[in-house]
């Protein structure tokens, strides 16, 4: 089995410090959406509803799709679909070039990331600037983003402070949080103003009235769209939701489950192009989502609303930072949307989980993650990926557990490691003792305790 993920991960936390940091960062933001979801009394059947409306919708996406475009084209926007990545980029960059574009003001986007648009359209000449300020802070560090809603969480405001001094010549030694918001202002008002197009992601298409519905707590999506003529929406074709009564379910658990805030900052609804003399256009995406709708095993993932809180509940993901994953998208949704696009490719992210089961237990559309990534790991062996220490492992836990002869006779014998010299126990074939004491065997056993008749039962 490769050790991709678990080489990055070990040099993740070989700065303790940074580890730290991480992860209480991280469980910060996990116990912010928990205060908010307890505020909620119906959290959990709006948890149940929005899970069953995603599955409904992306069962029957051949009725709600075509009646997102017809509603859309119906308000005077451009629809376009795109089978891919490849053709995905290719439309934009002809309505780009179909208008002069030479600059184009983009707000966040995972899809975009997925498609790896930036890099397609800088290569033909189109200036393609972040606007969102993590992501911004990323493009200017020539870095992918390491978390799906908290893109430069991995950073800390004096390495931002660092980069501002080389990039936006900032004061040295500068890092106060409010002097370089500032300063990330002033440099994105000459970006938005200069800019001959803008785009925005998705987080929700609604079916029967056409309209996108994109969250931000910065309002960039909205400078942009207010500025530019041109606008140009990318969204996969799973975010549909059918109606506004839906869309409320989604509006109410996104925000509480992503940083624990009652809503994000802006909400902005956008149906057709912000003037006459302005158009908008909506690339609809699929670039191997209707293979996934074939798979009963992992169709779940595609209810995702990529609010990033399986990632801040995980504890693998907080301790490793999302750079040690193979995928762009790290974390619980992460490998499983890897396996899925490339198993021979990202297997080596199935290990990142402890099957601690918190990713189902917060996720807001009740996406069976953990489930999955188990399912992933017994298909090790016929990818031919199986780790070969822990088949031989347990293959042989399988030999001593059918012979109870030999087990009992090893219960009798156990205590003896307690008694063995440090250097026999704590070495390099012990992968558990990195890091971690070993638990002390009992000095007698369940079974023998059982046997003599020293547990109580309990009395129902």
């Amino acid at each position: 089995m490769s050790t991709k993920h678990a080489e990055a991960a070990n040099r993740f936390i070989e700065n303790k410090e940074r580890e730290t940091w991480h992860n209480e960062t991280l469980w910060f933001v996990r116990e912010k959406r928990d205060r908010m979801a307890m505020d909620v009394p119906e959290w959990e059947q709006l948890r149940e509803l929005a899970g069953k409306i995603k599955m409904h919708t992306i069962t029957h996406l051949d009725t709600y799709a075509r009646q997102f475009a017809e509603k859309a084209e119906a308000n005077g926007v451009i629809v376009h679909w795109a089978k891919d990545a490849e053709e995905h980029n290719e439309i934009i960059f002809k309505i780009l070039t179909d208008h002069g574009a030479k600059k184009l003001v983009k707000s966040k986007s995972m899809l975009a990331e997925e498609c790896e648009l930036n890099p397609y359209l800088i290569k033909r000449g189109i200036d393609a600037v972040e606007s969102d300020l993590g992501e911004r802070i990323l493009q200017l560090k020539n870095e992918p983003p390491s978390h799906i809603v908290l893109p430069a969480i991995h950073l800390t405001r004096q390495q931002v402070g660092k980069l501002f001094e080389e990039k936006l010549h900032t004061e040295k030694g500068n890092s106060d949080p409010t002097y370089l918001t500032h300063a990330a202002r002033q440099h994105l008002r000459n970006e938005f103003l200069t800019a001959d197009a803008s785009m925005t992601g998705c987080n929700f298409a609604v079916a029967d009235t056409g309209e996108v519905v994109v969250c931000t707590n910065e309002g960039n999506a909205d400078m942009g769209t207010s500025l530019a003529k041109l606008h140009i929406v990318t969204m996969g074709i799973e975010k549909i939701v059918p109606n506004h009564k839906a869309l409320s379910i989604y509006t109410r658990l996104l925000a509480r489950s992503a940083t624990g805030q009652p809503t994000t900052t802006y909400t902005s609804h956008y149906r057709k192009a912000r003037s006459e003399d302005a158009e908008m256009h909506i690339v609809i995406v699929d670039n191997g989502r209707s293979e996934i709708l074939g798979n009963d095993e992992h169709i779940q993932a595609l209810k995702c609303i990529r609010c990033g809180a399986c990632m801040n509940t995980c504890p693998v993901y907080r301790r490793s930072g999302g750079y040690s994953y193979t995928y762009f998208i790290p974390g619980p949704i992460g490998i499983n949307l890897g396996m899925l696009k490339a198993p021979e490719e990202y297997y080596d992210n199935v290990s990142a989980c402890s099957l601690c089961y918190s990713c189902n237990n917060v996720c807001p559309v009740k996406i069976d993650l953990a489930d999955q990534i188990y399912r992933w790991r017994q298909n090790l062996d016929l990818l031919g990926r199986a780790d070969k220490m822990k088949k031989i492992m347990s293959d042989g836990m399988k030999f001593l557990f059918v012979h109870p002869s030999l087990y009992n006779a090893a219960l009798n014998v156990d205590t003896v490691v307690n008694h063995l010299p440090r250097f026999m126990i704590y070495n390099g074939l012990n992968d558990w003792g990195k890091g971690r004491e070993m638990p002390v065997f009992a000095k007698e056993s369940f079974t023998s305790m059982w046997k003599k008749g020293k547990v109580k039962k309990s009395k129902k």
